[in-house]
């Protein structure tokens, strides 16, 4: 068979018929056969590319070495480049072939998608925007705060299983269906099961959602950055216009007792000098923009568009500096902060094990959430990024790989900030517990401020802190909106196709609108408010409804049968174990979890009224009802009895064009 497909690798497939009328009840889409591209000829230029067959009946026509017909017009087809009719090229000798046909406007649909998709200009460029995305500032602030507060050590044994059972099966099946299938997080339902299309629509609400906070937190980073070009770092004096009697610089006056009423001129340049939270009264009073932040998001925002206005070929170059860049600051920081006074004691409260927090739920709950939320699938940017890959590229060792450095930079980034909270703790004569009472953003911008502030070379480190944080930040950011870009232009190529550059800017622009209200004074609890409630709930929803979609409607076996046309391996047991009950559990049981105690949101000194929490849930849902609301409008829409409809709407649509050579085949 590898000779006969060979000795036709110069012939050219050519039909000017790219559409053509089908016969009343024929299936157009389904029928197995090549469906031509509007380039005039295409020819079969990879003897290598060979995959096995997929699930339906071949039929009578002729193989190709991997099992997919080839199918070509025996008579005359309607010249579209001349105006004339043409006849269409002789079937070869050793290929049986027929007509291809498309259906109107879902022709016309397919046709497009079959133009030749964008991939990476290397495989080193998709492995740093993975990474980028899956490494972000949760990796540095939230990791060593949950760690530490949920039995140290110990805490390194419900993460390791989360991984394994959980987040890395999760991971490694989005790459996989992104790569399969070349398609965003809404048309890749046609060709899984179209009724959990409403999937695709909540993930570009979510990753709204999350683009009108996530980018708040880098325009404060910013506004550090700008402010460290100064001699003196403005966060180490009590001298200053925002600064309150209660300010206390234990620092440079050790005749200076730190005690209960204490604060810190970090955390007053912080609180009321970037944020100027005192002049907001909560959620119901948030009060004016500040136009200082407004600019700093205004030129991230900047940076973002024309990071990824181009596509995965220019942010493939960009994140060479944003992924890599915050491993060197982490690895100068982690010396440096490795010979501070105090620093063992950093180190032995963030280890120490606690072995009776292992007996209870919340240690395992937060876990699970933590390595969920860290490796990040779900959100449509795996898809996205897997669907420029090369078919036949690793994307089981990508998984691996990525899985596996997105958490050991977690657990370096727990030494680099705990042996500078052992240092503050040596510094207040106090317990290191005392001083790690900050938690979010607020150990980076307070209390790791502070310390760098307090250093040799202080603005030095400065610099480069903020700037890694920034870049931590951009290339999730770059991930998230290519995650809504592909999906929108893989839906609707023939409105955004070829305005893509309009297209991410009305995206850029729409995201800055909705981030105005996390500029205001009282910015900080909108932040807080959609961190807690806008995603993590509707995320996991979403994603275990996709697991389960996969798993369960499209079928593990099939999948696994994908799997194997990519990677000439099928995956073991343990792969299918995973897909098919753990995963979907692991999901479960963190849903479960959120719902029963919801969380209680304090920030600074205030503490969120009970509305605000019905607000939380209404904005989360906002979201997840698109999939239900698809559903339906799926449902009532397709003919026939309700048992048709049913099976209609869990039936691939679309067959997935398996790429072969310069031309791509239907799996049939």
């Amino acid at each position: 068979m590898e000779k006969a497909a060979s000795s036709n690798e110069n012939l050219p497939l050519t039909s000017n018929k790219e559409h053509s009328d089908c016969k009343e009840g024929e299936d157009c889409k389904e029928n197995g056969l090549l469906i031509q591209t509007s380039k005039s000829a295409l020819r079969l230029a990879e003897d290598g590319n060979k995959v096995h067959p997929s699930q339906g009946d071949k039929g009578e026509t002729g193989q190709i070495s991997n099992g997919y017909s080839v199918a070509q017009s025996p008579g005359p087809c309607n010249g579209m480049g001349d105006g004339e009719d043409a006849p269409c090229a002789a079937p070869a000798a050793t290929t049986t072939t027929t007509a291809a046909t498309t259906c109107g406007a879902e022709g016309q649909q397919q046709l497009m998608e079959l133009e030749e998709r964008e991939t990476w200009s290397k495989k080193m460029d998709f492995l740093l925007s993975v990474i980028g995305y899956a490494v972000d500032l949760g990796n540095v602030w939230r990791f060593p705060y949950v760690c530490y507060q949920n039995g140290g050590g110990a805490f390194l044994i419900p993460y390791t299983i989360m991984a394994i059972f959980g987040g890395i099966p999760l991971f490694y099946m989005e790459l996989a269906l992104g790569q399969y299938h070349r398609s965003g997080c809404i048309s890749v339902w046609r060709k899984i099961c179209p009724i959990f299309k409403g999937i695709g629509y909540a993930i570009c609400i979510i990753a709204f959602y999350i683009a009108s906070y996530y980018n708040t937190i880098m325009a404060w980073a910013f506004y550090y950055l700008i402010s460290s070009f100064a001699e003196e770092l403005p966060w180490t004096s009590c001298k200053n216009t925002w600064n309150t009697d209660n300010c206390t610089n234990y620092f440079t006056n050790n005749s200076i007792a730190w005690t209960a009423y204490s604060i810190s001129p970090a955390e007053e340049f912080y609180t009321r000098h970037v944020l100027q939270v005192h002049r907001s009264k909560g959620l119901d009073d948030l009060g004016g923009i500040s136009w200082q932040l407004t600019l700093c998001l205004l030129l991230i925002f900047t940076i973002v568009y024309f990071s990824i206005w181009k596509g995965v070929k220019t942010s493939g170059k960009v994140v060479w500096v944003t992924a890599t860049f915050p491993y060197i600051v982490l690895f100068i920081l982690l010396i440096r902060g490795a010979t501070l006074p105090g620093a063992w004691r950093g180190v032995i409260y963030y280890l120490k094990p606690d072995w009776e927090k292992l007996l209870a739920t919340e240690v395992w709950v937060d876990a699970a959430a933590q390595i969920f939320f860290s490796l990040g699938p779900g959100f449509g940017v795996l898809l996205a990024f897997a669907s420029y890959n090369k078919f036949h590229n690793n994307c089981y060792q990508n998984a691996l790989v990525t899985s596996m450095v997105n958490c050991m930079t977690s657990f370096m980034s727990g030494f680099v900030i705990f042996t500078v909270l052992g240092y503050m703790a040596e510094m207040r004569n106090e317990a290191v517990s005392e001083v790690a009472k900050d938690t979010g953003p607020s150990l980076l911008f307070i209390t790791y401020a502070e310390a760098i502030a307090n250093m040799p070379a202080s603005t030095f480190f400065a610099v480069i802190f903020f700037l890694m944080l920034i870049t931590l930040g951009l290339d999730s950011t770059f991930a998230g909106l290519e995650g809504v870009i592909t999906a929108v232009l893989d839906e609707f190529p023939h409105v955004w196709g070829k305005r893509r550059e309009l297209f991410v800017l009305g995206v850029i622009i729409a995201c800055f609108l909705g981030s105005l209200s996390t500029l205001t004074y009282g910015g900080a609890y909108v932040v807080k408010l959609f961190e807690e409630y806008a995603t993590g709930p509707a995320v996991l929803a979403v994603v275990f409804l996709e697991s389960i979609a996969v798993a369960w409607f499209y079928g593990v076996t099939q999948f696994c049968s994908d799997v194997k046309e990519m990677l000439g391996f099928s995956p073991g047991w343990y792969w299918r174990i995973c897909w098919v009950a753990i995963s979907p559990i692991f999901l479960l049981f963190i849903i479960c979890s959120f719902m029963s105690t919801p969380p209680k949101l304090r920030l600074f000194e205030y503490s969120y009224p009970y509305w605000t929490t019905v607000v939380g849930y209404c904005i989360g849902t906002s979201s997840f009802i698109c999939i239900p609301a698809y559903m339906v409008y799926r449902l009532a829409t397709t003919p026939g009895t309700l048992k048709e409809r049913v099976l209609k709407s869990i039936t691939p649509e679309t067959a997935t064009e398996i790429p072969f050579g310069d031309i791509r085949m239907n799996a049939v």
